[in-house]
């Protein structure tokens, strides 16, 4: 029995040895593999900033189809770095090469907006299309979707759990949950209903019966007709019933594989969706499954070291190197006194701290050169000095004179500029805000990681000797200060002892400036105004806790963007060349979601630096996924989502001062608890032309001034969001509906392509079988003008528990969806006329019609100028022709 033990216990620790080698070796593999695609992407990028930073200075380009072509490379390109390095990102261990890696990663997100924004200012549209450039490229149209980083999401998990809690207590608090369960449980009926219910049930009961007693009458009669009849069984040969059988089976196995041949050819040409098998993921799926878990544990248990390293690394640099490079700054510092004073013959001023103190001193600069620097600094500052007591004595003609000048000059500069833009017409790249990070990383990329050798960091911990280096330059500006406080006190005592007179008249004049000083502080005081706290004397607690229980925070549902389903569309370039323009496809709906709402929510230095945008509005007919939408945000980011909907304030902070103070709640804990989305369903009532009279109770323009001047307050550090959803935008008032949402976003009906495959994925979610009697092209070139909301609940009506269970015996057709899409009404040719009318009629459209008419009128022009050199040329060669006649 011990010999057997031992023998299990040995196979155990083989197995776990075996087991930690697999681990550690797919681990290597893993960090090889990341390794591998950071490098990559650095190099694609080191080849994009030569294309962006050009040795020679572009010439302005004038043709706007090579502009968009450029831009629209560029835009690819950097689609394609950033995808690569999300996944690095998400995947490597190593601490410190993860904090460069999202440096050049929220760099590259801000370029891709900038980009963006550059395509939307040029073409005047929120669209675009890329075929042309992805066939160029040799591209898909699926590299065209915009990833989103996971860590928006897991680097916050804790605070996000924390404020799930917090909501699901206020909400028991309040007896809202409660109440959705009593919602869920108890179903009201009308008496109607109710009868036609309990007659649907009797009659079906009876009709069972009725069954069940006519198959026993079946059964009695059978057998009966089998008694009677005892005709003898006639014989055949055995040669001629083996030729008969065989006969029957031959054509009933080429039958069958006939038919089988049939649908694998036409399911390969795509005539005929595959059948549906069960979606298990595979051996090799589970095992990467596993390795990414582990390595989000690793990076958790690297980044806990490195944070650890990081405080005692820095306190024994200060223990150790400390104290000497004290006495060394002391010691150069005196030294540069004694330089000074034997080139100048005196003591110069120490530098203020505003100038940098002593780094100024040790920026590799003689003495000589320093305290000339300083000398004239002060001739500067008493030439200024002079200048003020001088304008105050000349009188309101000088002033005059002066504002005459300044008008003269800038009139100059007008005219200046307009003659450069006279010779420079055309279209120049604008200057970037995420470039200068994006050649840092790079450089901080080549000069540390680049070349190191780490086949010895085997785990991918922290290197000492790098966090060795960062807090000893640390320590140092930390001793510095101390050090300088300590020298402009020897300096002081050196200059009383020696230059006694000097010193006096010096103190006399920092007197005079302090007083100068204090004035100017003065004045600065009376411009800035501080906007009013109305919520001063609460905590956030308090004002979180009442927003749950007014309803105005909500708890967003968990929809992914990915599940906002919709196919490319691969006719927009030949139509826009054709001068038609498309109708976008849900895709397209699907990257500016991404763009203009989750890449600056879940990124603070995005947000800052991006072209800020405060509002948003999703307008569309009902069904299209707009409130999907607005969850989805949330989901992606982490979000806080308020509803301030006409619906939702009904009835709650009556009057100006209360809806104020609403406003006020609302914004302050949105800043608070950033990012945040504050979503406003219907949005056109709010700017209605006229109310009407169902809705007057609800006063639904409630929001109109209050709204504007709320949005001023917001700055590029509040990563706040005012989603509007309108499916009637066309009953607003244009002009000041379009001055607050000023970034619109058309959402169509889905076209050929998105409904097929909305089809296949919500019945495959629902659990249908897609059989070959299923015609699901059919399906989606029927349903055409239906919207997703119509084809979802259809698809509910249809596949009920009992009609599953029925697959069997009895498959799906497409003829069952029918009758559920024609009791809804679609979407018809005039609300989507009347939609691309309104679409017109804001700034972009506008914008966009006034760039297609110049198009027009330029091509006119052309056309007429090369018929009338045509007809000069032709009576030119007839009278050449009468000369040699």
């Amino acid at each position: 029995m011990c010999i057997n033990s031992l023998v299990v216990h040995q196979e155990k620790r083989n197995s776990q040895f075996y087991w930690k080698q697999l681990v550690e070796f797919h681990s290597r593999m893993s960090h090889s593999c990341y390794t591998r695609m950071w490098v990559q992407a650095h190099g694609a990028l080191e080849d994009l900033l030569v294309d962006e930073h050009p040795p020679t200075a572009p010439r302005p380009l004038k043709d706007r189809l090579q502009v968009f072509q450029g831009l629209a490379t560029f835009y690819l390109k950097y689609l394609q770095i950033f995808r690569s390095l999300e996944a690095v990102y998400d995947q490597i261990v190593h601490p410190q090469k993860r904090r460069m890696v999202r440096h050049v990663l929220d760099g590259v997100m801000g370029r891709i907006l900038e980009l963006k924004n550059e395509m939307v200012e040029l073409e005047f549209s929120e669209f675009h299309y890329f075929d042309d450039v992805l066939q160029d490229l040799k591209l898909t149209p699926e590299d065209l979707e915009v990833p989103i980083p996971q860590y928006f999401v897991r680097e916050k998990m804790h605070v996000l759990r924390d404020r799930e809690k917090m909501l699901a207590h206020v909400m028991a608090k309040g007896g809202h949950i409660e109440q959705v369960e009593q919602e869920l449980s108890v179903q009201t009926m009308c008496l109607e209903e109710a009868v036609r219910v309990l007659q649907v049930c009797e009659r079906a009961r009876q009709g069972r019966l009725r069954h069940r007693f006519m198959k026993e009458i079946r059964q009695a009669e059978e057998e009966g007709s089998q008694a009677k009849s005892q005709t003898p069984i006639s014989t055949l040969d055995p040669d001629q019933a083996a030729t008969r059988i065989q006969k029957v089976w031959r054509g009933y196995s080429q039958r069958k594989r006939t038919r089988r041949e049939r649908l694998e050819e036409m399911i390969f040409l795509g005539m005929v969706p595959p059948e549906q098998q069960q979606q298990r993921p595979s051996v090799a799926q589970l095992k990467a499954q596993q390795v990414e878990t582990t390595r989000r544990l690793v990076q958790e248990e690297n980044e806990a070291e490195y944070q650890r390293a990081l405080v005692s690394i820095k306190e024994s640099v200060r223990a150790v190197d400390g104290p000497d490079l004290r006495e060394t700054l002391q010691e150069q510092i005196r030294q540069w006194f004694i330089e000074c004073r034997d080139a100048t013959g005196k003591f110069p001023d120490f530098p203020n701290a505003e100038d940098g103190g002593s780094t100024a001193i040790f920026a590799q600069k003689t003495p000589d050169q320093v305290a000339a620097e300083l000398a004239v600094k002060e001739e500067e500052k008493e030439k200024r000095r002079k200048d003020n007591i001088n304008k105050d004595k000349k009188g309101g003609k000088d002033r005059k004179d002066q504002k005459k000048d300044k008008k003269r000059k800038s009139k100059q500069k007008k005219g200046g500029k307009e003659e450069g833009e006279e010779e420079e017409k055309g279209w120049k790249m604008p200057p970037s805000n995420f470039l200068p990070t994006v050649v840092e990383g790079n450089k901080m990329y080549k000069d540390v990681w680049q070349g190191r050798d780490e086949k010895q960091n085997f785990l991918q911990r922290f290197d000492a000797q790098l966090v060795r280096e960062e807090k000893r330059l640390e320590v140092e500006e930390e001793v510095r200060v101390q050090v300088d406080e300590l020298m402009r006190q020897e300096v002081k005592n050196l200059k009383l002892a020696v230059d006694r007179e000097k010193g006096k008249k010096k103190k006399k004049g920092k007197k005079g400036g302090k007083k100068k000083k204090k004035k100017g502080k003065k004045g600065s005081k009376k411009k800035k105004k501080k906007e009013k706290d109305l919520t001063a004397d609460r905590t956030l607690e308090s004002l979180y806790e009442e927003l749950v229980l007014e309803g105005f925070l909500i708890r967003p549902l968990n929809i992914k963007l990915s599940e906002y389903i919709g196919e490319f569309s691969y006719l927009g370039t030949t139509l826009r060349q054709a001068d038609i323009e498309p109708m976008p496809s849900l895709s397209d709906v699907r990257q500016l979601i991404a763009l203009y709402g989750i890449l600056p929510l879940g990124s603070q230095s995005v947000h800052q630096k991006a072209p800020l945008m405060k509002t948003l509005l999703l307008a569309g007919p009902g069904g299209v996924g707009k409130r999907m939408l607005v969850h989805a945000l949330c989901t992606e980011t982490g979000a806080n989502l308020f509803n301030l909907s006409p619906r939702n304030l009904a009835g709650k902070y009556p009057g100006r001062s209360c809806l104020q103070y609403l406003l006020h709640m609302v914004f302050k804990v949105a800043r608070q608890l950033q990012p945040s989305v504050i979503w406003i369903g219907d949005a056109e009532k709010t700017f209605y032309k006229k109310v009407p009279k169902l809705e007057k109770e609800m006063e639904p323009k409630r929001l109109k001034k209050d709204l504007v001047k709320v949005l001023k307050s917001v700055k590029p550090e509040d990563r706040v969001l005012v989603v509007g959803t309108s499916r009637r935008p066309f009953d607003a008032d244009l002009k000041p509906f379009c001055k607050v949402y000023r970034k619109i976003i058309l959402i169509p009906r889905p076209d050929y392509a998105s409904r097929l495959v909305l089809w296949r994925e919500l019945l495959c979610g629902g659990g249908a079988r897609l059989t070959p009697s299923l015609d699901l092209s059919s399906l989606a070139k029927v349903t055409d003008g239906y919207t997703q909301g119509h084809i979802l609940q259809a698809v509910r009506l249809v596949l009920t528990p009992r009609r599953l269970a029925q697959q069997t015996t009895r498959p799906l057709t497409a003829e069952e969806f029918i009758p559920p899409l024609a009791r809804q009404d679609p979407v018809y040719k005039e609300e989507e006329e009347a939609f691309k009318m309104w679409y017109g009629k804001t700034p972009l459209g506008k914008k966009r019609a006034r760039a297609a008419k110049a198009i027009e009128e330029e091509g006119e022009s052309g056309k007429d100028k090369d018929k009338r050199g045509s007809g000069k040329k032709t009576g030119k060669e007839e009278k050449s022709k009468n000369k040699n006649k």
